[in-house]
């Protein structure tokens, strides 16, 4: 439902994000533009991100109504575009919550009760996005994820492949601080069971209780070109479960996650040689990658059931395509 419309209007808010910001806030993509097409594609992306920080909160409100994929007397739902933050925090001028009552006020009329966050994507991650028109349908969303009677799936295009090719993660995620030539936070998987380095054998180890229980079903859609696309469900809603338990878990790091592609340190990602070929791209340059993990459908069981899909944006469709993935019918 309203997967088109999503997908059309992406070159649409990339134009009017780069017109508002080039007469309201007076700031310019960089007159060195590169030669070569994909780090233009690079290049655009990067600062496409850094602009919608930058926009006035009407402008970024305008965005979003763009970007509405269906909307009814309780809640309004929106493809979340890359690279803008669901909540505030240090260094974020401008994100999601702040410009719920521009955005209500633009889809209703000028005396609508602002919008309400029923759940959230991370900043780097785009799709299906559900928001409330009152307080009351925000519960009762919240609830329905909290049960998890909400059937999210994701895509995420990964390096190499899950092997088995379907199947189940069930390791419990903490979060922890690692320390090395950057001190930093990272959730962290805490098993429940390790190998007896004797004889080999499973055995039951003592629950860290700072660990949340994580599950998360996966499938591969399709492989090539050393990596592999993955459809994604996750049953459990805990921080960065998905990017973890294909890092870690897996051993299939998200395209793009240079925060989990490594165990004790911050670098970029280091990328399959046939890979940088087929994206025509320096291992230099490869810390420009975004993330590539996409929230595609959404089913809300909300009195009549409620089914959303959203194609993933034109930067994920392109790498399908170099990389020669096929990019499955829906």
């Amino acid at each position: 439902m309203g997967g088109e419309q999503a997908a059309a209007g992406h070159s649409a808010v990339c134009v009017e994000a780069r017109s508002c910001l080039s007469t309201t806030a007076g700031v310019l993509l960089s007159p060195q533009i590169p030669k070569d097409p994909t780090q233009r594609w690079l290049r655009e992306l990067a600062a496409l991100s850094q602009q919608l920080q930058q926009v006035h909160p009407n402008v970024l409100a305008k965005i979003l109504k763009q970007r509405t994929l269906y909307q009814n007397e309780e809640i309004v739902v929106i493809d979340k575009p890359y690279g803008l933050p669901v909540h505030g925090g240090p260094g974020i001028k401008n994100c999601i919550a702040d410009v719920l009552p521009i955005l209500a006020k633009m889809l209703e009329n000028m005396k609508a009760d602002p919008l309400h966050l029923c759940h959230r994507l991370d900043k780097e991650t785009t799709g299906v996005m559900v928001l409330a028109r009152s307080k009351e349908a925000a519960e009762k969303i919240r609830l329905l994820f909290k049960t998890r009677q909400v059937e999210k799936i994701y895509w995420a295009i990964v390096l190499g492949g899950p092997d088995p090719v379907e199947g189940t993660v069930e390791i419990p995620i903490v979060e922890k601080e690692v320390q090395s030539h950057q001190s930093h936070y990272k959730m962290t998987l805490a098993p429940n069971y390790r190998l007896r380095l004797e004889d080999g054998k499973v055995m039951k180890i003592r629950k860290n209780r700072n660990a949340e229980s994580a599950v998360t079903r996966y499938r591969r859609l399709a492989s090539a070109s050393a990596c592999s696309l993955l459809e994604l469900q996750p049953i459990t809603g805990v921080k960065h479960q998905i990017r973890v338990h294909l890092a870690y878990g897996l051993g299939c790091p998200i395209l793009g996650d240079h925060k989990y592609s490594h165990w004790s340190k911050l670098a970029p990602q280091k990328l399959p040689e046939l890979t940088l070929r087929r994206l025509k791209l320096e291992q230099s340059k490869a810390r420009h990658l975004p993330l590539h993990l996409h929230a595609h459908r959404l089913h809300l069981p909300l009195g009549q059931p409620l089914d959303f899909v959203c194609k993933p944006p034109l930067f994920f469709q392109k790498t399908l395509r170099k990389l020669e993935l096929d990019i499955p019918k829906d």
